[in-house]
């Protein structure tokens, strides 16, 4: 009965360190890939989310300011008297 228990614990660590190293296998494989879509993504010239949100932020605020100074320039013009050469119709 010893020897029995004595296979069955030595299995048993066994499978216990198959099982350690398949999770470090798993893990340098998934570094690995990871590493290599960055690369691949760099070389592509891909930018990163943070990297796009930022630059989406700055386009709508400058979208914004000239929505604002295009409604300024209007208020200026119809105190002037003048219209904008871009908004008139042409007549010919």
């Amino acid at each position: 009965m010893q020897t029995q228990n004595r296979i069955f614990d030595d299995l048993a660590k066994v499978a216990g360190g198959a099982l350690s190293a398949l999770g470090a296998l798993k893990q340098e494989i998934e570094a690995m890939i990871r590493d290599r879509l960055e690369r691949t993504m760099a070389d592509a010239n891909f930018v990163r989310r943070d990297e796009f949100e930022a630059v989406k932020a700055m386009a709508a605020q400058a979208r914004s300011e000239q929505e604002r100074l295009e409604a300024r320039i209007a208020v200026l013009e119809k105190t002037q008297g003048k219209s904008s050469p871009a908004r008139k119709k042409s007549t010919t």
